[in-house]
């Protein structure tokens, strides 16, 4: 799948569902999502991966990027602690739910970011850069190399990222049979408003990668890993990586 398709399918996620689509639960589909609710479990993450960070690498609270930020969940809550936070998204539907959500707090901006790279940040921006539920959904393990990549690179050296990738998916559930279904009906020109809508099939990939490509793509890069924490939700075991970007 090509990263324009993976747009599309974004943006049209974020025209039915944007707050599920970020932060998936059956219980909140259909719009179900209560706003405060939704941002307060932001609060939560941020506050304690930021617990976690300064017993590692204290880091300067100057400025913080949010890779993948959907509608501003994660954003909003570094830009209570940052004098700056930044959140980049593939979607411009979700930059602009994002943009519309969070008005009240000047701390947070919102930009798209549609291609391969992070070309629009200069390298060393930001203090603390951090991903979460995001890489998961990229359509390759190139694809989310490529943006691990980056997040180190526009990283200041005595900065922090913070990235979640899974390791392992269970089986049947590797085997995305919904989103496969998506896949095939869609070719056959089936509306995907009435799949996402009606019959809850997904166009959301799951790619894993192990912690042992994760480890060697860090020390090409001259990168540390500094902490790995272990995060199970059911099927998924998904790892999340503190590394300090250094230089390679």
């Amino acid at each position: 799948m090509s990263l324009e398709r993976h747009k599309e399918d974004w943006e049209r996620l974020a025209e039915v569902d944007p707050l599920w689509a970020v932060l998936t639960s059956a219980e909140e589909r259909g719009g179900a999502w209560d706003a405060d609710r939704f941002f307060a479990t932001g609060e939560a993450e941020i506050a304690q991966v930021l617990a976690i960070a300064d017993g590692l690498r204290p880091v300067a609270r100057r400025r913080a990027l949010d890779f993948g930020c959907g509608v501003g969940r994660l954003t909003r809550a570094l830009g209570t602690r940052f004098e700056r936070a930044v959140g980049v998204d593939i979607s411009e539907g979700m930059v602009r739910r994002a943009t519309s959500l969070n008005e009240a707090f000047p701390a947070c901006e919102f930009r798209v970011n549609a291609s391969s790279d992070l070309g629009q940040f200069e390298s060393d921006s930001f203090d603390f850069v951090y991903s979460s539920i995001v890489l998961q959904h990229l359509p390759s393990r190139r694809d989310v190399e490529l943006y691990v990549t980056e997040l180190l690179r526009v990283a200041r050296p005595d900065g922090l990222a913070v990235f979640g990738i899974p390791g392992r998916i269970a089986f049947p559930w590797s085997l995305q049979l919904r989103r496969r279904l998506y896949a095939s009906l869609r070719r056959l020109g089936v509306s995907e408003d009435w799949m996402l809508r009606r019959r809850h099939l997904t166009p959301m990939r799951m790619t894993v990668v192990p912690a042992s490509s994760v480890r060697r793509w860090l020390d090409q890069r001259g990168a540390e890993l500094l902490h790995l924490e272990q995060l199970d939700d059911g099927p998924v075991r998904t790892l999340k990586y503190f590394v300090a970007p250094g230089r390679g």
